[in-house]
């Protein structure tokens, strides 16, 4: 079967089965819960649902510490329960894609805990060990002030074991030919049950030579090739979204000359950037991002975004930059994480600014690639900071004004959903804002909608415009005959910007706003005379009845 991309023009929603819905009242999320749910999602015009870990784990990692591949958590329910689940999904048109963590596994999993107890063990080599304590082993340190090292002492097996992350998920030797063909065994499990597709945990770290004499890092590109010729021998629709990090003068060597390796990948680079843009007002490093990260495969996509389930990571801009996000968004210590980054979700960090919102969700939505949205941004939720680490964002769905924002009918669930104030439940929740036509979750519908009959956006190629003022960004796609131009500003006062379209065909002196009545008709100069209120943003599409004709010969 041929892959036919459809992650070039999805709409991706990331949840945690966990935290979602709880159907059964014992506090936790889980997939009947997520079923009753499904109708919503397909209303609000996501395509894809991204799963974050679901399968058994001592859960000291939120499940990305797995103890077993091959199932479902009891918590969640069973591997029935995830197979009626995508069922569901596809018969509502809706695709699924999990998380594939095997970086590591936890030090709970059998074939761990085989591999320290028996040096005969045919998984002793599955893991990577040191007879010696090797040098700087503080080196590499993902979570600095948390981890205090990439290796550690196993009493049980008399060794050291490299773990990238803690201690208690020690890294698989991935170039080890038996983890590798497991991997495999691994997507085609869950391929099996309906999944199109895997978001790859840190793929830089799958891919890296590991062991105590490595030096520096060295990445095995092959490896990824290997994966995506495998999935499109057992299924030519499913792929794989890396999260790398990486600078864009090795984007090419995920992705391949071809596109062979990695279909997708999130736009870190993108991301770091817009929020120095929304920090600052200025746009030229977003500019510069845009155009560093532009050439890619014609197969291969970005998935673009704001915030996820980690720390919002700014370790890629300058000291500079990146304290001037600090101060915008994380001014408070217990803001911020690891030195580089921020554990907020959006709303807060923007204030609860309506207009500030709009417009960062009107950018990431008209950014080139595929749209992710991470649950509960939808309605503008919050954040819980006196949670540890990561969990601030990490809190159940507010459904409604119930207790416990009608997540669940358990008394004392184990993660409380945010209570009082001006992000708890009990005045952001989907009940509210469904009744609402002026809601953010109406609004966003709305847009998403739109996102969707804009295929431009995905498929075609871009320029970011020229503008009188550096705080607007006008950025136009192409593809098939058809144009579409999307204007940001991000100042905090209403502005007058002029710039040319770039277009030079019949009509195309004329700016349709899909959005409202207020369209742009060209000046003698060619240019066009645009008045943005604070924070304002237009979509237009090029071309009068001109376009409407060039459409219909498509």
């Amino acid at each position: 079967m041929l892959n036919d991309l459809w992650y070039k023009n999805a709409i991706i929603y990331c949840l945690s089965v966990g935290t979602f819905l709880d159907a059964n009242g014992d506090g936790v999320g889980d997939f009947q819960g997520l079923m009753r749910r499904l109708d919503y999602l397909q209303g609000l015009g996501v395509t894809t649902i991204w799963l974050m870990p679901f399968q058994p784990s001592p859960g000291r990692d939120n499940g990305y510490d797995i103890s077993d591949y091959y199932n479902v958590d009891p918590k969640y329910g069973t591997l029935g329960d995830f197979a009626e689940f995508t069922h569901a999904c596809g018969e509502r048109g809706l695709r699924v894609i999990i998380d594939l963590v095997v970086n590591h596994t936890s030090d709970e999993h059998p074939w761990f805990k085989s591999a320290r107890s028996d040096p005969g063990s045919k998984y002793r080599d599955w893991y990577v060990w040191s007879d010696r304590k090797p040098s700087k082993v503080d080196d590499g340190v993902v979570f600095p002030g948390v981890q205090k090292s990439t290796w550690t002492f196993d009493k049980h097996a008399r060794r050291w074991y490299f773990h990238r992350f803690y201690e208690f998920q020690p890294d698989l030797d991935t170039a080890n030919p038996y983890v590798h063909a497991e991997l495999l065994k691994i997507m085609g499990f869950w391929i099996q049950l309906g999944v199109s597709g895997f978001r790859m945990d840190a793929v830089p770290f799958v891919i890296a030579a590991k062991g105590a004499k490595v030096r520096g890092h060295v990445e095995q590109y092959t490896m990824l090739r290997a994966f995506r010729e495998f999935l499109q021998w057992r299924e030519g629709n499913v792929i794989v979204l890396g999260e790398a990090n990486v600078l864009p003068d090795t984007d090419f060597e995920y992705f391949g000359d071809a596109g062979e390796r990695l279909p997708m990948m999130f736009n870190f680079q993108l991301n770091q950037n817009t929020f120095y843009t929304l920090a600052t007002g200025d746009t030229k490093p977003l500019k510069k991002a845009l155009l560093a990260t532009k050439p890619r495969p014609a197969t291969a996509q970005w998935g673009v975004f704001l915030r996820n389930h980690d720390e919002l990571d700014l370790g890629r801009l300058t000291p500079e930059a990146r304290e001037a996000v600090f101060a915008a968004f994380a001014p408070e210590p217990d803001m911020q994480l690891y030195g580089r980054g921020i554990r907020r979700r959006l709303a807060p960090m923007l204030s609860g600014d309506r207009r500030r919102l709009e417009l960062a969700y009107s950018l990431m939505l008209t950014l080139p690639g595929t749209p992710v949205i991470r649950y509960g941004d939808e309605i503008g939720m919050g954040d819980d900071l006196r949670r540890p680490e990561r969990e601030s964002t990490r809190t159940p769905m507010q459904w409604s004004a119930e207790p416990h924002g009608g997540f669940t009918k358990h008394p004392k669930p184990p993660v409380p959903a945010i209570s009082g104030g001006a992000y708890g439940f009990q005045r952001v929740n989907v009940a509210n804002q469904r009744r609402d036509p002026d809601s953010f979750l109406n609004w966003t519908e709305r847009v998403i909608r739109m996102r969707r009959e804009m295929p431009e956006i995905s498929w075609g190629d871009f320029e970011a415009l020229r503008t009188s003022r550096n705080d607007v960004l006008a950025l136009r796609y192409d593809w098939r005959n058809s144009s579409v131009l999307c204007v940001h500003n991000f100042g905090a006062k209403t502005c007058t910007v002029k710039f040319h379209s770039g277009c030079n065909g019949p009509g195309d002196e004329r700016l349709i706003n899909v959005l409202s009545d207020d369209h742009s008709q060209a000046g003698g100069d060619g240019r066009h005379t645009v008045v943005l209120e604070p924070y304002g943003y237009r979509w237009y599409r090029v071309g009068g009845l001109d376009y409407l004709l060039r459409r219909a010969e498509i």
